[in-house]
């Protein structure tokens, strides 16, 4: 598939069907998602595959109690979500932040996570990131030590074919800024 076409097929799926994403495609897009460069090196990311569907309800409830409520409403369907973790007690990043000011170890997980949400796209498995959640709430369920961050969820599964045909229909009006709105050359004008 042509990388361009595979950016314009990937869109937050909110909509999956009910069945089980096999644990070896999750490891495709994990793999996927390894090779990913990081600020020195540093790989801060870490993985927790949540497929257990108790569990899914769990996270679910905690992903939509209170003011998260219905944005996250579709998580009580979604087969699979993978916590993303954070590391971000890595030395060298901590300090490249205090000096500049930017958090590279989100720069590191996003471009991992896109890795990894582009792969699953290639093999037909829907994805939609989750960045407004209640994290500490997550962190006690997942059991997941403080000194990590956890920024990110996806939702993980294969879409529902009506869903996922209705937003392709759409891929020619994306609501995107024209190009000439957004490249400048030589300086920003």
């Amino acid at each position: 598939m042509e990388f361009i076409y595979l950016c314009l097929k990937r869109f937050s799926c909110r909509k999956f069907k009910n069945i089980p994403v096999e644990r070896e495609k999750i490891l495709k897009c994990i793999e996927a998602a390894r090779f990913a460069p990081s600020a020195c090196n540093s790989q801060p990311w870490r993985f927790l595959v949540i497929d257990d569907k108790n569990l899914v309800k769990k996270i679910a409830d905690i992903a939509t109690k209170g003011i998260y409520g219905i944005i996250n409403k579709f998580l009580y369907e979604t087969p699979c979500i993978v916590g993303v973790i954070a590391d971000k007690e890595k030395f060298i990043a901590r300090l490249g932040a205090r000096i500049t000011g930017t958090s590279y170890y989100l720069i590191d997980i996003g471009i991992a996570c896109e890795h990894f949400v582009l792969q699953a796209t290639e093999m037909g498995i829907g994805t939609c990131y989750i960045g407004y959640f209640n994290e500490k709430g997550i962190k006690e369920i997942l059991k997941i030590p403080d000194k990590y961050k956890v920024p990110l969820l996806i939702a993980v599964g294969y879409p529902d074919e009506i869903y996922e045909e209705e937003k392709m229909k759409n891929i020619k009006v994306l609501n995107r800024k024209k190009i000439d709105e957004i490249v400048y050359f030589n300086k920003f004008e």
